[in-house]
């Protein structure tokens, strides 16, 4: 089955969600701040997608991680981060059963689906 894992206040998680309802995909939300997220799943996610595409440097959960956490964030330590800091995750991050893509875009839905 397929899985959307994000936040659900979050605007990009809310298009993909409404994507795959418009478009009757089956999918189950996991929600990462109330089904939680743990280290073992963000390793998994971290080989396939690799740390860059996976981390979003770009949020307010980075800017407010210590300088030494920043600076020291890696493979060896990001899943145990991540999985503290769930909301580091690009969202939404789509698991189809197949392969995961980060983010949402809707041509790139209608091609997975289709």
């Amino acid at each position: 089955m397929t899985t959307l894992y994000g936040i659900k206040n979050c605007d990009t998680v809310k298009k993909a969600r409404t994507w795959l309802e418009q478009n009757k995909v089956d999918y189950h939300f996991h929600d990462f701040r109330a089904d939680g997220l743990s280290a073992a799943q963000v390793k998994i996610w971290i080989a396939e997608n690799g740390l860059e595409t996976l981390v979003n440097k770009r949020s307010t959960t980075w800017k407010e991680l210590d300088e030494a956490t920043k600076t020291h964030f890696d493979e060896s330590n990001a899943a145990t981060v991540i999985s503290e800091n769930p909301t580091l995750i690009k969202r939404p991050l789509l698991d189809t059963g197949k392969q995961k893509y980060v983010g949402f875009k809707d041509t790139e839905y209608t091609k997975i689906f289709n």
